[in-house]
Formats: C-alpha cells, structure tokens, sequence
C-alpha cells in the first residue's frame, strides 16, 4: 500500500482562494484548453493540453493546470504567480527540486450541480483524464473522478436529509455532493489513505467536514441509522484483491450482495440507499432471481442492469484497468488464466453492470422491479429515482376498480411514433417515447395509443375506456376488464401521471 504522505488542509481555504483566482476551475479549463483538448483529458490523453497551456505562456491558469492537473514541473517563480507557494510546501501539496516544484497529488477541477467549483483531490495520476490515467498497480492507490463516480452522482436522491453515509468513499466525490443536501455527512473507507484525500477534497471545495471513519462496509458506523447510503464499491469481480480501490476481496459478487443485503437495516424509514455494481450471470440460474434474493426485509428495490460482459470481456477491461496488458506476455496470459479459472469454478458465463436502489418502506408486499436498461438516459436522475417509488406507491395503493376511478394525464415530453409500411392506412404499432429521464419507449395498442392521447386530467380513465368502446363498437365491460393492466405500465414506466381530485 502507497506509504507518501498526504499534505494538511491547514491552507486550504488560501489555496482554494488562489485557484479560483486563477480561474482554475471546470469552465477555466474548457476556456483555456478548448473542447477538444479537454476532452482528450476524459480519455486520459495529455498532449492536447500540455501543447495548450504552452501556447497561453506563463499565466497563473496554465501554470496550475501543469503544476497539479498534468503534473509537470514549474519554475518556483511561476508557481509564486500562482499560489501561496511557501503555504503549499508547508503543508505538502509542493515539493522543491532546485528551481522547481512539483505536485505531490493530483488535483482536478469539478463542477458541482449548482455551478459550485469543487476540487477533487486523488494520488498523482490517478485522476481519470489526469496525467496518464489510472494502470496503477500500486495496492493502496486512491482514484479521482471516473463515469462511475459521476454516473452514482447523477442518480442519487437528492433530498434534503439529516444524515448521509457514504460507503468506500474513495476521494470523497460523494461525500462532497452529500454535503449540499444533508446536516450530518459520515465517510468510511477500508484505506485509511481514502480518507485523507476526503478531507483534503471537502477542505480544497469549501464544503463542510464529514465524519470519516475507517473499515469495512457498514463496521465502523456500529449501530448507526441513516436517511442516505450511497456507495461506489470496490465491485469487481476478480481472483483476489490486489488493488484496494477495485477489488473487494470477497468471493465472486459477494461483497456487492452483503453491502446491499445489510443495507436495509441501516436505512431510517423511507431513507435510500443508492449502489453501483457488479453481479455474476451464473449458469443454470436467472440473474433477476439472485438480485431479487439481495434486497433486504423491509426494502422496495429498483434494479437496473446497464451493461452485461462475457467474461473474457470482463477479465480484458481489468487487466488493462491495472495496466497487466504492459507487462510480460507471460505474466499477462498467467493472470488471464487465473481470471478465467475463477469464473469457471464458479459457473460464471458473464457479468453485470448496473445501479441498485433501495428504500426502505416496511410495505407489506414490497415493489421489487428488475429491468435491462443499456439505453441511453438523461442524468442527472435522482428526481426519476423519487418519481418511480412513487408511481410503486400509488400502484400498490389502488387496484384495478380504483385505476378506472383516477385520473392520469400524458407526461409533457412523451411523443408517439406510429411504426409500419409506408403508405399503409393503419400502423402495424404505435410506440410512446419519452425524451427525458429513462428515456423510455413501449409499444401500445390502438386502444393504448387513443387512451394516453386523451388523458388530459379531466376524465376518469373508466370514462376514457367507454368513450373509445363506443367509437370501435366494442363492449365497454370488456374494454374495463381487460385495460386496467396496460394503465398500470404506463403508469409504472412513466408515462401516465396521476391527477389528485379534490378530496383525495
């Protein structure tokens, strides 16, 4: 495990103060680097802007952004231009080599939600699009801000709580986004190293402290309850655990199914917890059915499988990810192996990617949904999040008589494409389509297509059926008997809102 020491937050608020000065912030880098070259720093490309900040000369911006973002040396009295050099090296953030000094960690600017200029503070290098991307192999490594960390960012709840904990904090990404939204803000991780990069992240972004902690999953908060669990695991499903930052050290997914499963006991009534993570495709056996054995008494759960890897694949992306792909031929075929003999003694064909969200109602008949969803979505998502236990609410509350008593109306952003041969009088299907959140599409019928078109809120729906029996010359009984099913999944994907009548 990485032994560097970290530097101190005891000047952090001063150096914050000199970094925004400088414009070294999200909107700063994109001003000074330009588009592309900013985005080659997503995919860990440095050239674009190293040839960037060398045409805008000497500036304040373009000497922090080498100092700290591509960790390059700089001359001491450009560095002075900057920062409060003497400050910095006090507390460790520089080092001196002769006329020269150099970062001691990588610091990446970050946007928050509400335009806030956050600063994300990792181990030199491992901030994704910093210099030279992750392929450490270093045990104790501590990783910035990757698409996980920002995919988990964009679909938590964000609601304004009493308390929030973040599991494997990391460098402290999520804890940071916590801070806006809850009173009390706790972070564990089992490397100790994690969580001094939180500090520094919380103290270099102006946010309040957090409670930081050190251990395994849910051990070091003891008996603690709390309104918001969030946590990017170390979720892969590997042969070991060499790398702290990735790999659970748990067999196959189990450390993803005991974080999920001791969950529900750690959730305040009605509180959320919000999961990335990685679950085998076992032969013999229904992936929805191993998930849905995951979620804890007590819990509604919302599922989604994003992505799903045969295991060659799987094993190809880690090895690259610890940069096993740049050693000895054999060395790489002998770790190769040992992936794919894991996976053969456990029967595992494939792997899958998604996001795991819990909430903890007490329902009698708990909602338990388990989708396939690769598409695209619009994030950021924790208001979808909100909506959809809430459409499982008003689904478990009303049954089929009760739906034909309501009144919906056709989310705004929905539109309907109707699908056949070109020319025809009638379509072969129609389909709705949302252009936002999920992003969702669903094939309807004509009956279907001709409900959601006139759900405006002013009709029962039960009114709506018997209006379309009477123009398709159908029996309006059973047109009630045999609708209320298709009401309840658009209603359940979105696509259908309930209207409250006055005295409901």
């Amino acid at each position: 495990m990485s032994t560097t020491s970290l530097p101190t937050p005891d000047h952090a608020a001063e150096l914050r103060g000199a970094m925004l000065a400088a414009g070294f912030t999200a909107d700063g880098l994109l001003d000074l680097l330009g588009a592309p070259a900013y985005a080659a720093l997503a995919r860990s490309e440095t050239v674009p802007a190293l040839r960037a900040t060398r045409g805008g000369g000497d500036g304040p911006l373009a000497t922090l952004v080498r100092l700290f973002l591509l960790q390059q040396p700089v001359p001491s009295v450009h560095a002075a231009s900057a920062m409060p050099v003497e400050a910095a090296l006090a507390d460790g953030w520089l080092r001196r080599e002769g006329d020269e000094v150099h970062a001691t960690v990588d610091v990446r600017p970050y946007g928050g939600p509400d335009g806030e200029d956050w600063f994300i503070v990792s181990d030199l290098g491992c901030a994704v699009g910093g210099a030279g991307g992750i392929g450490s192999r270093e045990e104790g490594v501590v990783l910035g801000v990757g698409g996980a960390s920002t995919t988990l960012a964009g679909i938590t709840v964000r609601t304004p709580v009493g308390s929030a904990l973040d599991v494997g904090t990391g460098s402290g990404i999520q804890a940071l986004h916590a801070t806006r939204h809850a009173t009390r803000v706790t972070a564990t991780d089992v490397n100790p190293r994690a969580l001094g990069f939180t500090r520094l992240t919380l103290a270099l972004s102006g946010a309040p402290e957090a409670e930081l902690l050190t251990g395994s999953l849910f051990e070091p908060v003891g008996g603690a309850t709390y309104d918001l669990i969030v946590s990017n695991p170390p979720f892969v499903i590997s042969p070991g655990a060499r790398l702290t930052y990735r790999d659970g050290g748990m067999g196959g997914d189990d450390l993803c199914r005991t974080l999920v499963q001791e969950a529900g006991a750690r959730l305040n009534p009605g509180g959320y917890a919000q999961f990335l993570g990685n679950w085998q495709h076992v032969e013999g056996e229904d992936w929805h059915d191993r998930l849905r054995a995951w979620v804890p008494r007590g819990c509604d759960a919302w599922i989604i499988q994003r992505d799903v890897q045969d295991v060659t694949q799987y094993a190809e992306l880690w090895l690259r990810d610890a940069g096993d792909h740049r050693t000895d031929p054999a060395e790489y075929a002998r770790r190769y192996e040992d992936w794919l003999d894991e996976f053969e003694a456990r029967k595992t064909r494939s792997v899958g990617f998604g996001w795991i969200t819990l909430r903890r109602s007490d329902a009698a008949e708990p909602s338990i949904v388990i989708e396939e969803w690769p598409h695209t979505v619009e994030q950021p998502l924790g208001e979808a999040v909100l909506a959809h236990f809430a459409r499982q609410d008003y689904l478990r509350e009303h049954d089929d008589a009760a739906l034909l008593e309501a009144h919906f109306t056709l989310v705004e952003e929905v539109v309907q494409e109707q699908v056949g041969p070109p020319g025809a009088e009638d379509p072969e299907h129609v389909v709705l389509r949302q252009n936002r959140g999920m992003r969702r599409a669903t094939k309807v019928d004509t009956v279907g297509a001709g409900f959601a078109g006139v759900c405006d809120g002013s009709l029962s729906a039960g009114r709506i059926l018997d209006a379309i029996a009477q123009l398709m010359q159908e029996d309006p009984v059973v047109l009630r008997d045999r609708t209320p099913e298709a009401i309840r999944l658009l209603v359940e994907q979105g696509f259908l809102e309930p209207v409250a009548r006055p005295g409901q």
